[in-house]
C-alpha cells in the first residue's frame, strides 16, 4: 500500500510534464489521447541477411549496397496484439532484389518488383496478429524518387 500511495502521489493528475522513457513491459494505456508523436526510425544499408528487428522501433529504411538483400523479421508483439511497422527500401545503383520471409503474405500471393533505378524508393507496411507466424505485407508506395 505504502508503494501505491507513493507512486500514485509523484503522479501528475493533470497537465505535467514528464521526460526519459517510460518503460510499460507490455502493459495497457488505456484511452490516451497522443498529440505530435513520434516513432523510433532505423536506418542501414548493405547486402545479404538484414534483420528488421521490432524491439528498436516501428519505422525501418533500408538502402541496398553491393548486393541482394534478404529480411528477417524479429521480436513481433505477442500473439493476440497487432503489431506494425513500416519499412522504406532504397535502391542501389545496381537494381537488387528483396527476399522476403516465408511468412510474408502479399496479396494475390506474390511479392512486388522492386523500383529499377539508383535512389528510387519504395514503401512497405507489414502487420501481424500471431507474433509474427504470418505479416501481411501492403505495397505503401513506389518509385517514390
Amino acid at each position: 500500500t505504502a508503494t501505491v500511495t507513493v507512486a500514485n502521489a509523484a503522479l501528475p493528475k493533470a497537465g505535467g510534464t514528464m521526460s526519459g522513457t517510460l518503460q510499460m513491459a507490455d502493459q495497457i494505456i488505456q484511452r490516451p489521447e497522443i498529440k505530435d508523436y513520434s516513432e523510433t526510425y532505423n536506418a542501414s544499408s548493405g547486402s545479404g541477411t538484414v534483420t528488421l528487428d521490432l524491439s528498436t522501433g516501428n519505422v525501418f529504411q533500408h538502402t541496398a549496397s553491393g548486393g541482394n538483400v534478404t529480411f528477417v523479421f524479429s521480436n513481433p508483439p505477442a500473439s493476440g496484439s497487432g503489431g506494425s511497422f513500416t519499412l522504406k527500401w532504397i535502391q542501389d545503383s545496381s537494381d537488387r532484389t528483396a527476399t522476403w520471409p516465408g511468412t510474408a503474405d502479399w496479396a494475390g500471393g506474390t511479392a512486388p518488383t522492386l523500383t529499377s533505378g539508383s535512389g528510387k524508393v519504395d514503401m512497405f507496411t507489414f502487420v501481424t496478429f500471431d507474433a509474427g507466424a504470418t505479416w501481411y505485407g501492403f505495397t505503401a508506395g513506389q518509385d517514390l524518387r
